[in-house]
């Protein structure tokens, strides 16, 4: 199945690109992408803190992801 991914902060600094389309197995899971992410783009490895959002909320790592989810990876947040 075809993933979009949207990125913000760091990861689209590192990545170079607003989003990206992965081509997955049916059936993966947030966790499994995110390692298939960081397989792809090594320098993600650095970054301590990477969450999927899937359909506007926050992604617990066995969740299987679908085609027409509308997915992004989220960075560690900072600010105050």
């Amino acid at each position: 199945m075809k993933l979009q991914i949207s990125l913000f902060g760091i990861t689209k600094d590192i990545i170079g690109k607003n989003s990206i389309n992965i081509e997955m197995s049916s059936g993966v899971t947030a966790q499994e992408l995110i390692q298939e992410l960081i397989v792809l783009y090594p320098a993600l490895s650095k970054i301590v803190s990477l969450v999927l959002a899937v359909n506007n909320e926050y992604a617990d790592s066995s969740l299987m992801l679908s085609e027409s989810d509308t997915i992004a990876l989220i960075p560690p947040v900072s600010g105050g």
